[in-house]
């Protein structure tokens, strides 16, 4: 019997067939990943591969056979063979770069050598001669010219597919089955099709009005991108279909109007009050037309499906996690892991999406076990422009806007927007795609803009040659109707009367979106559901946040219990025999054990918690431990999961080295969930900056501009001890310039017991602000920082804290007011150096800021004479500029001002030398309790 034939032997039988050496190439490498994994190359090689395995070894006799056969027929139609498989799956991987995809047609691709026949060595073919296709034409032999002209309509046609970048080969032939077997002919019946149309004609008939009725009023007009709207309207039937229950959308402000109306069925009617300025919030600042939020149930052929359109600022791509987050929290609260009944939807500019970088970052997002939502369908409404920027020239570096997706071997599927059927079918294939395999697909909806940037632009003055093109086209709508007609699927009057019913409709104010069931503006008094018992809540309500002692200690115990064999590092061994010991009331609380024992009460309570950072399991600086490591296995244990392991309710995530789109995540999860504590830690305050936009745009303003109320707590570690700018400051004055109207809490705990009372107060008072805490460092270990049990068992959380050493109040000649971990270092200067007369003050929450406690407190001392604010940092950032206007009120009627130590005005947070940092701290003590110089007295006020 012959022996099957070696690597080499077999790799010789291929260069005998005298294949181009481009190709050979090819098919030894394709070879090599067959020999490796015959499932990691496309059945048609594997089958041809296998059948080269089964050819008896060369022997000697064979050898010269081959050499007087080389020649012969059989062998040249093998080689022949073997190049149409190469010539097929060349379309498979670039048929995309020859696809017509532009409406616009500026530009005839430059159609790749490897799509040529004469690459392949194929110019000299009989177009008859008949090949064996393999996939491509299922199991029937089919002629040249039969393979060529499906590959161009399949690959080279109105759709451009990017799936051969994916690892994953069942997802590839998935995607190429579903490709290849309509061969470009989509197959709808009539009744689609004329939906289709109906669809498009809703979508330019709004623009066509307001465009007529609001001459030269910014919209984002959706013209030139039309087929949008049946894309989503294909989205949310076939979605229903196939069992989804929710669909959230984000998306910027193109288009934003149309989708509401003709999507969400939004009314015209009040369309057009917000276009005529008529409007009836209850209170805050409202926002334009085109960043409002919108919700809506239609019918779907599965049932009842609810649509979600988040609200957005005009920070393009920053509502992609916050989008996220929603989603999050709604699969698990419908207990969705496996994302079947409830869907993110991104609608993304061609720019934006290239340019933004937090499109990357919750890319990245999407496969983690934190963050994931088992897939986005993102679709990119490819302008071919950023507002004055040419793309092809200026906006990106990559061939496509798309390419960044490919880092989460994400399917493109690039479609030229003026063929709206397969729009649509793409549409099919994203979503059946998205839920088989629970991933990110993208549709890139090529199109153009028919106005500029907005309605009062004049784009022909930046792009001349790009407008003279659009403004000689007809419309999509005006194509594809005018296609239905030739086709004989109805009339010319039938597709004119669509317009008039729709005008008709518009001018009558009513609704018209097929299947509407319900539509809320969810703005204003329209808040969802939740939400409702936490509007009009005010912040200075009691609330019983104690625990019972006997519970405290149990809880410490049962926390401490690990599993038969778990080996834990001899530094956390240390911590829990620690906590052991505070359990038994031995010793007092720490920190960590304090915030530990937060989070176990109120999972006992019933509520859930979720928690992410960058190092949030352990905590940066080694105090919280969520998260145990066996030393031995690496196996990790989370003792707070413990206390329901039948129903956890805890989850803290070491995210991936975010803040933009991990805060941003964390705040759209937040806003849908009003009984979870959602947590987002700094690894250092400082880095809280990288997500600027979403404090500004989200944290701080929501709920004025759109009433969305939200509870989420941000975790910032805040401290000067000598550990240079970038590692002390949170920036609080930043959060405090933002504060007003109630909108958010800034809170400075400096005990554990604080730090408890704070976390528990964010759940059980009927209050849901943003709660911006800077928690300290140094203090995590302090030996004055500490709490014991009975502090955590009674009380609450104190916005200020009086003079723990109770001096006689008579007896106070100044008064020092502070916040923050220099307290401590004030406290201690204060019993060394016996200055009896002076009392210390701790402001523990800035914000809303406490003034009728403030008052009670300042009152006690009426023979004081000098009141001075203590800050670590520099004199023009922290809290001074928030807080000395609003004591000077308090002090004023006393006939009194307030004086200020901080370190001189600087432009970075901190000095880089600890020496020099020593040095400004033991001036800042000094100062405090020294003689007021000329620098301490109260500034001037205008």
């Amino acid at each position: 019997m012959n022996e099957p034939p070696s690597r080499q032997q077999a790799l010789a039988m291929l260069r005998r067939m005298d294949l181009h050496p481009d190709s050979m190439a090819f098919a030894e490498d394709l070879f090599e990943r067959y020999l490796a994994d015959p499932e990691s190359v496309p059945a048609t090689w594997a089958d041809y591969f296998s059948a080269l395995d089964r050819e008896p070894g060369p022997t000697p006799r064979r050898r010269a056979a081959d050499r007087d056969c080389i020649e012969n027929r059989d062998l040249q139609l093998e080689r022949m063979q073997v190049r149409v498989l190469q010539y097929i799956n060349s379309h498979r991987f670039l048929g995309h770069f020859a696809a017509r995809l532009d409406p616009l047609g500026r530009t005839s691709p430059d159609t790749p050598e490897e799509l040529t026949r004469g690459y392949h060595k194929l110019e000299d073919i009989d177009p008859e001669q008949v090949f064996d296709p393999g996939s491509l034409h299922g199991p029937n032999p089919a002629r040249l010219d039969e393979i060529e002209s499906i590959l161009k309509d399949t690959y080279c046609a109105c759709i451009g597919a990017e799936f051969m970048h994916l690892s994953a080969t069942a997802e590839k032939r998935w995607l190429q089955q579903r490709l290849e077997s309509v061969h470009g002919h989509f197959g709808f019946d009539h009744a689609t099709r004329i939906a289709i149309l109906e669809r498009l004609t809703a979508a330019e008939g709004l623009e066509r009005y307001l465009h007529n009725r609001y001459v030269g009023q910014k919209r984002f007009s959706l013209e030139g991108a039309e087929s949008l709207i049946p894309l989503l309207n294909a989205l949310a039937q076939r979605g229903g279909a196939r069992g989804l229950k929710e669909i959230v959308v984000g998306m910027a402000h193109r288009g934003r109007l149309n989708v509401q109306v003709n999507i969400f069925g939004k009314s015209p009617r009040e369309l057009a009050d917000e276009f005529e300025g008529r409007h009836s919030r209850n209170r805050g600042s409202g926002d334009v037309k085109y960043h409002l939020g919108l919700s809506a149930d239609l019918q779907t052929p599965g049932g009842r499906l609810h649509l979600a359109l988040a609200f957005n600022p005009s920070h393009l791509e920053i509502v992609t996690p916050v989008v996220q987050g929603s989603v999050r929290a709604r699969q698990v609260r419908l207990r969705d892991r496996a994302g079947q009944r409830v869907m993110p939807v991104v609608i993304h500019g061609d720019a934006a999406f290239a340019g933004q970088g937090v499109v990357m970052e919750t890319l990245n997002m999407s496969q983690t076990r934190g963050f994931s939502t088992k897939g986005t369908i993102h679709i990119v409404v490819n302008n071919q422009i950023g507002f004055t920027t040419s793309t092809l020239k200026d906006a990106r570096s990559s061939h496509y806007a798309t390419d960044v997706a490919k880092i989460v071997s994400a399917p493109i599927l690039h479609v030229n927007g003026d063929d709206p059927e397969a729009v649509v079918f793409v549409t099919q294939v994203a979503l059946d795609y998205r839920m088989r395999f629970a991933k990110d697909v993208v549709i890139d909806l090529v199109c153009y803009r028919r106005q500029g940037h907005n309605e009062a632009d004049e784009p022909a003055a930046t792009q001349p040659m790009m407008y003279r093109t659009i403004r000689s086209l007809p419309t999509t709508r005006e194509r594809y109707a005018a296609r239905l007609v030739e086709g004989g699927v109805l009339d010319a009057d039938t597709a004119a009367q669509m317009q008039e019913r729709y005008r008709d409709s518009l001018e009558a104010g009513e609704s018209v979106v097929p299947g509407l069931l319900s539509t809320a503006r969810e703005i204003d008094s329209h808040l969802p559901t939740d939400w409702v018992s936490f509007a009009n809540q005010t912040w200075d309500q009691d609330v019983a946040t104690g625990a019972p002692k006997e519970q405290l200690a149990a809880l410490l115990q049962r926390l401490n219990v690990l599993p038969e064999g778990f080996t834990v590092h001899p530094r956390v061994r240390r911590i829990l025999d620690a906590r052991q010991a505070m359990a038994a009331g031995d010793q007092t609380l720490d920190w960590g054990t304090a915030e530990t024992l937060a989070y176990a009460t109120l999972l006992q309570d019933g509520y859930r918690i979720r928690m992410s950072g960058q190092d949030s399991g352990r905590g940066t600086f080694f105090h919280r431990h969520a998260v145990l490591h066996d030393q031995e296995t690496g196996e990790a244990f989370v003792p707070l999961r413990q206390l329901d392991p039948e129903n956890p309710r805890f989850l803290v995530i070491d995210s991936l080295l975010s803040e933009e789109g991990v805060l941003a995540f964390e705040y759209g999860y937040a806003t849908a969930s009003p009984n979870v504590l959602v947590l987002w830690e700094a690894q250092f305050g400082d880095f809280v900056n990288g997500a600027q936009v979403v404090i500004d745009q989200f944290i701080s303003s929501g709920e004025q501009k759109w009433d969305r109320l939200c509870g989420l707590v941000l975790l910032l570690p805040h401290g000067y001890e000598g550990q240079g700018p970038e590692h002390s400051s949170a920036r609080p004055e930043r959060f405090l310039q933002l504060c007003a109207q109630e909108n958010m809490q800034v809170c400075v705990p400096t005990t554990p017991a604080q730090m408890f009372h704070l976390l528990r107060r964010q759940l059980l008072r009927p209050y849901r602000k943003p709660l911006v805490v800077m928690t300290p460092k140094s203090l995590l270990r302090h030996k004055l920082a500490v709490s014991d049990l009975g502090e955590l068992a009674a009380g609450s959380f104190q916005p200020v804290i009086d003079d723990v050493d109770a001096p006689a109040p008579e007896a106070v000649r100044r008064v020092l007011l502070t916040a923050g971990r220099i307290y401590y270092d004030l406290l201690t200067e204060k019993r060394d150096g016996e200055h009896g007369d002076t009392a210390i003050l701790r402001l523990e929450q800035c914000y809303p800021f406490p003034e009728a406690l403030l008052t009670r407190l300042l009152g006690r001392y009426d023979q004081a004479t000098e009141f001075v604010w203590v800050q670590d940092e520099p004199e023009n950032q922290g809290y001074l500029d928030f807080v000395e206007p609003r004591l000077n009120a308090l002090l004023q009627v006393r006939g009194q001002s307030l004086h200020a130590v901080a370190r001189d005005p600087a432009a970075a947070p901190a000095v880089g030398y600890p020496e020099v940092h020593k040095t400004e701290q033991q001036a800042l003590l000094r100062r405090s309790f020294g003689p007021i110089t000329s620098r301490d007295t109260p500034r001037p006020t205008e």
